[in-house]
């Protein structure tokens, strides 16, 4: 089963991160994520990346915000489409695979340092 990071209740908000194993930030946190493919649409690529990354399927999806200041990501111009996904943890067994090392959740009262702006999109979460 998944593993917790910290001490969380069933009370805890909590939020799937994943610990990046590509450059940049590699070895830190991140929100699960990734590109869209030429042939599918948006919702399909959120699902598909985060069963990719985390080996999970989300009950609820909602497209929450759209983020695309200069400078997001050092590699190159990147806007992303951020969703809300509601999942409940006990019927998932994480695991980590594609461009993530780990996946764990964490509560969103104790979150680790994030990598590119991912803070901003969880506090607007």
């Amino acid at each position: 089963m998944q593993s917790f990071s910290g001490t969380l209740t069933k009370k805890d908000l909590q939020i799937l991160l994943i610990k990046r194993n590509i450059e940049p930030f590699k070895g830190g946190w991140a929100l699960p994520g990734g590109l869209v493919l030429d042939d599918e649409n948006l919702d399909d690529a959120v699902k598909r990346e985060l069963h990719e990354e985390a080996g999970i399927k989300p009950d609820f999806l909602e497209q929450l915000y759209t983020f695309g200041n200069v400078g997001r990501d050092p590699r190159n111009r990147v806007v992303s489409v951020a969703y809300l996904g509601l999942v409940n943890p006990s019927y998932h067994e994480l695991f980590a695979d594609s461009d993530a090392d780990d996946a764990q959740w964490f509560s969103v009262n104790r979150l680790p340092a994030v990598a590119f702006d991912h803070k901003n999109i969880i506090d607007i979460a």
